[in-house]
């Protein structure tokens, strides 16, 4: 939860409420969570009576912890803001209006604003005189409602109706996943029927770069443009540039390192060169190699990873560029008596000047 809220009050400029459920355990465990959510960047966390495991509190068989408890949740999720010196909302919401009765969950609410809470929240009333009731309590202390849609045990109000009845805050928790999988059903069942979703259901591509902030980032970019932005053709003079291990490839230790491995040049092929080789398309070491993927790894001297990737074993192009040590390694060749074989097969494992291990590796 706490990081996966990061990367949400991240993304947004509004205050974000984290649903920190029952705590987590008992009232050691509450502090812990309060702080793990402030760190996390979140405005309000909503910690609730149940006990564990929690369950919908619109579902049968709600329980709740004792009065005694539930108040002891809140006193340290109170703690926990002072000592971390920060204004995040405590909302104290309790479930036992299914778990005990509606008088019960009214004593735990004035309960809960005496001990410190913000807002005050009661899950799953069952009418509007209950909600209504529920916002006559400390009326000065902000009232939440969940709206679950689709059949839930609290009526369902829109917004302004809510605030009639004394409500500051409301969620709707099921509106954006609803619409979305409504929205995503449409488009694959156009899709499966041999069509394409039609464009007024969904934003351009320049509306799109503008909604994930591609146009702030590209306005942003300009500011730190530089007049030669491209990386060294490979064919060209390396004499003043430095590979990633920070060797030029042109030195004398770079060719001590090639008379290691065999001399023949790398033959660079492309999928349509390909094409010429593997004679009826499906069949041949050509063909093969493009449905097995070539694993690169560079192990450092001092047994710390610095690169693991993998590539269509058929695409070679480039390579070198990525790891210069492999300039004069005939992949191909290697590739050919090896892309038939079932299960993976080392085909080179070397230490370059470095002192790197390099290995490659047909998946």
């Amino acid at each position: 939860m706490v990081a996966q809220g990061q990367e949400i009050t991240q993304a947004v400029s509004i205050p974000v409420i984290g649903d920190g459920d029952n705590g987590y355990g008992n009232a050691m465990n509450v502090k812990r969570t309060v702080k793990g959510y402030i760190r996390a960047g979140f405005g309000g966390i909503i910690l609730e009576d149940q006990v564990s495991p929690k369950a919908c509190g619109h579902t049968c068989g709600r329980k709740v912890v004792s009065r005694e408890e539930a108040i002891m949740r809140i006193k340290a999720a109170v703690d926990a803001r002072k000592e971390s010196g920060s204004d995040i909302v405590i909302v104290a919401r309790t479930d036992a209006r299914q778990a005990v009765s509606f008088e019960e969950a009214i004593w735990r609410a004035r309960a809960f604003a005496d001990a410190g809470a913000d807002v005050l929240f009661i899950d799953a009333l069952a009418s509007k005189e209950e909600m209504k009731a529920f916002c006559d309590v400390y009326p000065l202390v902000p009232k939440l409602a969940n709206m679950l849609e689709g059949g839930g045990k609290t009526p369902i109000f829109t917004p302004i109706e809510l605030e009639e009845l004394g409500y500051k805050l409301v969620a709707y928790p099921l509106s954006l996943l609803g619409v979305s999988i409504g929205a995503m059903q449409d488009a694959l069942s156009a899709i499966k029927g041999g069509r394409i979703p039609s464009p007024g259901s969904m934003p351009s591509f320049e509306e799109l770069k503008e909604i994930l902030g591609f146009n702030t980032y590209y306005e942003e970019e300009k500011r730190y443009a530089t007049t030669s932005s491209q990386l060294p053709s490979p064919k060209g003079d390396f004499s003043s540039s430095s590979n990633e291990y920070g060797v030029p490839p042109g030195i004398q230790a770079d060719r001590e390192q090639r008379s290691q491995i065999p001399e023949n040049p790398v033959e660079v092929l492309i999928p349509e060169v390909y094409g010429k080789f593997s004679g009826e398309g499906t069949k041949g070491n050509f063909s093969a190699a493009w449905s097995r993927k070539l694993r690169v790894k560079i192990t450092g001297k001092d047994g710390f990873e610095k690169l693991d990737i993998r590539i269509p074993a058929g695409f070679l192009e480039g390579i070198t560029n990525v790891v210069p040590a492999l300039v004069g390694v005939n992949i191909k060749s290697l590739l050919d008596e090896a892309t038939l074989e079932e299960g993976g097969k080392q085909l080179l494992d070397f230490q370059d000047t470095m002192g790197d291990r390099i290995q490659v590796i047909l998946e």
